[in-house]
């Protein structure tokens, strides 16, 4: 039986529907709002996955090219691996979810969402979340749900809730948040240079929304949800966490205040082991679960220690950053490099500056474009002191990259002024806490140390929290062990001016709003310290581009002449880039990108197309190479790329009767545009030259032979045929033209493209 709620929320109609679909799985909804329509459906195994010490869910959000009416490129028409889109919006969906299932939950959970329709007033990604919310809700899935979740924009000043794809591209703030009927679980933006303040008033609009679409899910609750499952929690037992906290605390009080990171590790992995030791004789059916309740033990003492004393692991404050050191220039051939390193956490940014033509195309359900700012996180075994085997990235490295990349494109110069497109790739040489957002430093380290103009210097941190009850501690600048014990993972980037991105975790089921505005500052007060350190290192973008960096010029020619350039099949473009190296790309709007580490081969190319397109004057004089010899004359290339013909009457004074008795190939010659006919093809003199131009230059001298008139003779490449059937309109107005005599065949040209007719014999 179908069933279905609808509610007009934030000035839209958001339904659910569930009964008709996917009846098997353990819970599954359809979303609908306006054209778009989502699916969710979720399921959870039957058996606990023993020996493990984690929550397996699993989240994926599944695009279909069919629900934007659009097949996929390329040659495998099914798709490949996920898009980055894909892989981000999977994400999206499990943070808010994960810390409302039980603890000590074994079980393994799905949930997949799938957009199957799509329209660019209601983008689907925050309505996966919702529908996937909505799915859990109604299951036998043990959970403390529902979680809505909205994105916020700000147009002209204004917040606009779940903006249209049109206003979310004028928009200064994408704000995507989540959370429960009480609190906000998950917070990610990207805005420009946004105050603290207006984040929060952008939060607390969007928690409003939350809230009433939590409302709608317990609506279909009512009216079909199933009963939650039983579960068995796999959780170390009260006596054992007693026992090592009875016999062992003292140790691992102390155990845990090392600031060396590797000593501390090393030091605790062989307290656990020693604790499993001492306890296994008292609990000799349980070393599993001694094991992991001397993690718990441990993850306690870091707790209490923090929050009761106000001691962190390596001694500092709760405020307090880390040692920060930065470098620039490190890798000569690299075009910018930046090394950014605080406490033992260390990241080598290496930028790469490109022609607009290496841009990334971007093919997602939403929109179709180019990146011209690209950010790469790469996290090698080596940093953390492990082995294990290198393979593709996987969300994680996704995601920290995209926050990194999103944290630095408000700062970017404009295309006008910086036609380059730019990959960065952040590699991370040691961790211990906030790698993505040592990225943000070692990327605005990079783009000043390669000359590019951003507009501000950009830093980040992470804060943490601990809590206790009621109590609770905000820390700035965390560390792995912090962020492994802590609650909280809330990273913020920006400027002096103001945030351009945040992303938000949490491990507790929502943080209040109390604790937001003290992350917030703490966070500000951190990040102009760490942009004091930067601008210590290098005060701005240095003033010349890296001398290995491609040279771009920029060109603008009439959109019309656009073609000619191209020229059939890409054939002159691609001449072009042979000749000279280049890279070339060109704009719908007629302006032309053109990049080469040869400057001299860079303006040689913009010659020759500004030398195409350009108009050429009837009277003007240049001086050109002769190119090829026909039997009715010579062409010479007047401008670059731009060629017209001499007929050999034109040639010299008195007249030859063949081109190769005045001139060769190669030869450089004075002449003057004499006639531009309709199709733009040009007439050139090489005679009279010392005499100002009149119009009866345009008439052709006879050459002994009775020809004359430029009409319909000038051969295969000007589209006649040599012979002269096919005279033109100033052949017709002369009258009658004298039988031509047969051509001598010595000088016959190979045929250009432009060629329609084979010469008479």
């Amino acid at each position: 039986m179908s069933h279905s709620v609808e509610r007009e929320i934030a000035g839209k109609t958001l339904k659910f529907e569930t009964g008709r679909v996917a009846k098997q799985a353990g819970g599954a909804v359809w979303l609908y709002a306006g054209d778009t329509i989502v699916q969710a459906a979720t399921t959870m195994s039957k058996d606990v996955r023993a020996g493990i010490d984690f929550f397996p869910l699993t989240c994926d959000y599944e695009e279909r090219k069919y629900a934007i009416g659009k097949i996929p490129g390329g040659f495998i028409k099914r798709g490949g691996r996920p898009s980055e889109k894909a892989v981000l919006t999977s994400r999206l969906i499990d943070r808010p979810l994960r810390p409302l299932f039980p603890d000590g939950m074994r079980n393994d959970v799905q949930v997949i969402a799938m957009p199957l329709s799509v329209d660019l007033e209601n983008l689907p990604d925050t309505y996966a979340i919702v529908a996937a919310s909505a799915a859990l809700t109604i299951s036998d899935i043990p959970w403390d749900g529902p979680v809505g979740a909205v994105r916020v924009g700000r147009v002209d000043g204004e917040l606009v809730i779940n903006p249209t794809l049109e206003q979310s591209n004028v928009s200064d703030l994408d704000l995507v948040v989540a959370g429960t009927h009480k609190a906000i679980i998950m917070v990610e933006a990207g805005c420009n240079f946004v105050t603290e303040t207006d984040m929060l008033a952008a939060m607390d609009a969007a928690h409003a929304v939350i809230q009433q679409q939590c409302e709608l899910q317990l609506e279909l609750k009512e009216l079909c949800g199933k009963a939650k499952s039983s579960f068995v929690p796999q959780l170390p037992s009260a006596e054992i966490l007693n026992a090592i906290q009875e016999k062992m605390g003292a140790e691992i009080r102390a155990t845990i205040q090392n600031p060396d990171k590797a000593a501390r590790e090393s030091a605790i992995d062989d307290l656990k082991k020693e604790i499993v030791a001492r306890l296994l004789p008292d609990f000799p059916e349980s070393k599993g679960e001694i094991a992991e309740a001397a993690d718990k033990a441990v993850k306690k003492a870091i707790r209490y220690l923090i929050i009761e004393e106000h001691v962190r692991p390596d001694g500092r404050k709760l405020d307090e950053i880390r040692k920060i050191s930065c470098e620039v220039g490190l890798l000569p051939r690299v075009h910018g490099t930046g090394l950014f390193t605080r406490g033992q956490t260390q990241v080598l940014t290496a930028l790469t500056l490109g022609a607009m033509t290496d841009a990334q195309v971007v093919d997602n359900l939403e929109v179709d474009e180019k990146k011209r700012y690209m950010h790469y996180y790469n996290f090698p075994p080596y940093s953390v002191g492990e082995v294990r085997q290198m393979r593709g990235p996987g969300r994680r490295e996704i995601g920290h990259g995209a926050l990194a990349e999103r944290a630095l494109v408000p700062v970017l110069p404009e295309v006008a002024g910086f036609p380059y497109a730019m990959l960065l790739q952040s590699e991370v040489l040691e961790s211990n806490g906030s790698t993505s957002m040592a990225s943000v430093c070692g990327s605005t380290l990079a783009l000043m140390d390669a000359g590019v103009k951003i507009k501000a210097p950009v830093a980040g941190i992470a804060m943490g929290l601990m809590t206790l009850g009621d109590q609770y501690a905000v820390l700035t600048d965390i560390q792995g062990m912090e962020d492994f014990s802590g609650d909280m993972d809330f990273k913020v980037a920006g400027t002096t001016e103001g945030i351009t991105a945040i992303q938000m975790d949490t491990k507790i089921q929502g943080i209040p709003r109390e604790v937001m505005v003290q992350a917030l500052e703490q966070a500000r007060q951190a990040r102009l310290q760490i942009l004091e350190k930067i601008v210590a290192t290098i005060e701005g973008p240095r003033t010349d581009l890296s001398k290995f960096a491609p040279s771009i010029f920029t060109i603008e020619i009439n959109p019309e002449k656009i073609g000619a350039v191209i020229g059939p099949g890409g054939k002159t473009i691609k001449q072009i880039t042979a000749d000279t190296g280049a890279q070339i790309d060109i704009q719908q709007d007629g302006k032309i990108f053109i990049a080469a580490v040869d400057q001299d081969a860079g303006r040689r190319a913009a010659d020759i197309i500004l030398g195409m397109v350009g108009d050429v004057e009837v009277g003007t004089l240049y001086t050109g190479k002769v190119t090829r010899l026909i039997g009715m004359g010579a062409f010479v290339e007047i401008l670059p790329g731009r060629e017209g013909l001499v007929h050999v009457s034109h040639l010299k004074d008195p007249p030859v009767r063949r081109p190769d008795e005045a001139v060769k190939v190669g030869d450089e010659i004075q002449v003057r545009v004499i006639e531009v006919d309709g199709q733009g093809r040009v007439n050139l003199s090489a005679i009279n030259l010392d005499k100002p131009f009149d119009a009866s230059m345009a008439r052709r001298q006879d050459d002994g032979r009775g020809r004359g008139g430029f009409g319909g003779d000038r051969g295969g490449d000007r589209g006649g045929d040599r012979g002269g059937r096919d005279r033109g309109p100033r052949d017709r107005d002369r009258g009658p033209r004298p039988e031509a005599a047969p051509e001598p065949a010595v000088e016959e040209e190979e045929e250009t493209p432009r060629a329609r007719f084979r010469p008479r014999r």
